[in-house]
């Protein structure tokens, strides 16, 4: 049993990744004020810019694409995520509505651009040596039981989610932006009347979703995937919403909730092949969510006031 968790522990990591760093900007949005059920859409825009961005270089040529790739996907994302924070904060829309809207418009101009770019509703394979490998740190790898699960054979980037973890718990606890950022959250009138402005706290906030998700969807494509399909995120965005929920709007809640639906992703490699159909047991990080949800409604409780329109009348 032992071994067997010490084989699953580093898939699992690599599963949790883009959940844990899009769920961590869902954070950023939330506790802002504004819901955001675009982080679907946001890593869909992510994942596709990147691996059209690395094709691209690939093709011509180009080394060290992926670098240019990650940073490619990042600003695509954060541009597309402001149309949500237009629409929300300036506007006034429904935020359910306009994050729905962006996830139908991700999943259709994804496709659409790669028909435009590539001819075929894919972007074309690329060489592995351009995304992601495993890695083993040397000294830490040797640590007993902590460098098997946690130092040895990993992706990169799992490692750059746990220091987002930190950096976001520092950022949002303590220092005043986190103070302003998740005052406006809690009781956005009262921090405008000690003269925080709402409106930019709540771009900031939305600008930083979108940025993480782009990134957790470059990610999830650079390192799981040799190219990016309409099923490449395949919702994974919402199970991201479920995992910002069930951290209970804490990073380290994230971080946790995030290597839960990892696991429950890493069993449905682990029994191809048996009797079980590969389909029901596709479905098992989904029904995980779902349960989770079932098991912790009424006990989550958000921000106050996220989701809801900011009126600068209201007192």
């Amino acid at each position: 049993m032992l071994n067997m968790i010490s084989e699953m522990f580093p898939i699992a990591l690599m599963l949790a990744t883009p959940l844990i760093i899009t769920a961590l900007g869902g954070f950023f949005s939330e506790r802002s004020g504004v819901v955001n059920v675009a982080l679907d859409g946001c890593m869909q825009i992510g994942g596709f810019t990147a691996a059209a961005v690395l094709v691209l270089l690939s093709t011509s040529g180009f080394k060290g694409g992926i670098w240019w790739a990650i940073i490619c996907a990042v600003l695509a994302s954060t541009l597309f995520v402001s149309i949500h924070a237009f629409a929300s904060i300036h506007m006034r829309a429904d935020q359910t509505i306009s994050g729905t809207a962006l996830n139908v418009l991700a999943s259709g101009l994804t496709i659409y651009l790669c028909e435009i770019i590539f001819n075929q509703e894919r972007t074309n394979s690329y060489s592995m040596s351009e995304v992601f490998s495993r890695v083993s740190i040397p000294v830490l790898k040797d640590i007993p039981v902590i460098g098997k699960l946690f130092f040895t054979n990993n992706y990169p980037y799992t490692y750059v989610a746990f220091i987002l973890v930190v950096i976001v718990w520092f950022a949002a606890y303590k220092t005043s932006f986190g103070l302003r950022l998740r005052s406006c959250g809690e009781f956005p009138q009262a921090s405008a009347s000690m003269g925080v402005n709402v409106a930019k706290e709540r771009w900031i906030g939305v600008l930083l979703s979108g940025a993480l998700s782009g990134l957790g969807g470059a990610f999830l494509v650079l390192s799981t995937d040799t190219q990016f399909t309409g099923a490449s995120v395949h919702g994974l965005g919402f199970v991201a919403i479920a995992t910002l929920i069930f951290g209970k709007w804490n990073p380290w809640g994230i971080l946790g909730a995030g290597i839960l639906f990892g696991f429950a992703q890493t069993l449905s490699y682990y029994v191809s092949g048996t009797a079980i159909p590969q389909e029901v047991m596709s479905m098992v990080p989904y029904l995980t969510t779902i349960l989770v949800i079932i098991l912790t409604s009424g006990k989550q409780v958000g921000p106050k006031a996220s989701g809801e329109i900011y009126d600068p009348s209201k007192r």
